[in-house]
């Protein structure tokens, strides 16, 4: 217990609020750009609504589960913290979504697309699906 609790720690002391074309960048270079045809906008949207950019947030559900980093992947499925029982459909530990490489989260977010799709997401649904997204990624040279 003591160690994930460092280990949570460390991740938050290495965590960052990225700017949204920072982002857009970071999310391009990891393959998210049309990825099982989802477009740049629509992951920046998510991000947005999920997180606010921030690689260290979290959010703790009434189920007793935990939404963890800039996708706020829950640990019941997705990820493991090391003391809430998880499917860790990803095979990571929860810390490794909170910090400020997204690389593992994007993998992550990849898997959760390619079992379920991006629908996986409520606030996707809820603020970025059919809407015209094209201000999220306007002006950042992607």
């Amino acid at each position: 217990m003591k160690t994930v609790v460092f280990m949570l720690l460390l991740a938050v002391a290495n965590a960052k609020v990225y700017s949204r074309c920072e982002l857009a960048r970071a999310l391009k270079a990891n393959g998210m750009d049309g990825y099982h045809g989802i477009s740049l906008a629509n992951w920046v949207c998510l991000t947005k609504h999920e997180s606010d950019f921030n690689t260290r947030a979290t959010n703790h559900n009434s189920d007793g589960s935990t939404d963890y980093g800039i996708f706020q992947i829950n640990n019941r499925w997705w990820c493991s913290n090391g003391v809430f029982h998880s499917a860790n459909g990803c095979g990571i530990s929860c810390s490794e979504l909170l910090t400020d490489n997204i690389s593992r989260a994007a993998q992550c977010a990849k898997t959760i697309v390619r079992q379920q799709g991006i629908t996986a997401w409520v606030t996707w649904r809820n603020y970025c699906r059919g809407r015209n997204l094209s201000s999220y990624v306007a002006g950042c040279g992607v």
